[in-house]
């Protein structure tokens, strides 16, 4: 290629270069990377979901929750304990727990949060750090400082869990 070729092949190569990373990825507040939708209604929505899996203590509001959860064998739980769920009929399990009035939940903080979508845009993937509270018999039943990671799947339209792993940092 001669000399003047390429200095006018590289600055076309540079510009198209820029317009499809800048199509792929944009930077968050935070200054974390992620991909496009950071402020879209899509991003928005997913964000939603994630604030649902832990929100909907406050009301006791199951159909919201289930709602937010993938409704199959597909779905795959990691607590910080030493209990992994498989399927929805596993956590659905727990709601008699839930629904007890001994329960009570309070409230959840999640700091963090940076989410990602594959390039079909029908999966996200997710980090966050959690702090959800509740109370059981009036004593607090807190899981804090909780590193929380997950991926949904858009499904019928909404955005839905279909795994996620919970763990409490060593120190």
């Amino acid at each position: 290629m001669n000399k003047s070729l390429r200095w006018i092949s590289i600055p076309i190569l540079v510009a198209a270069a820029l317009l499809v990373g800048g199509a792929a990825q944009e930077t968050d507040p935070a200054g974390a990377e992620s991909t496009p939708g950071r402020t879209t209604a899509e991003y928005q929505a997913a964000e939603r979901a994630i604030h649902n899996v832990f929100g909907w203590a406050v009301e006791k509001d199951f159909e919201l929750f289930f709602a937010t959860l993938a409704d199959d064998s597909a779905f795959v739980a990691v607590t910080p304990y030493d209990r992994v769920k498989f399927g929805i009929e596993a956590v659905r399990k727990d709601t008699a727990f839930w629904a007890n009035p001994d329960f009570k939940g309070i409230g959840h903080e999640i700091r963090d949060l940076r989410i990602r979508f594959s390039r079909s845009g029908e999966v996200a993937w997710f980090y966050c750090e959690l702090d959800d509270f509740n109370e059981w018999k009036g004593e607090p039943a807190n899981w804090e400082n909780v590193r929380w990671t997950g991926v949904l799947e858009k499904r019928a339209d909404r955005w839905r869990l279909v795994q996620h792993h919970m763990s409490f940092a060593k120190s």
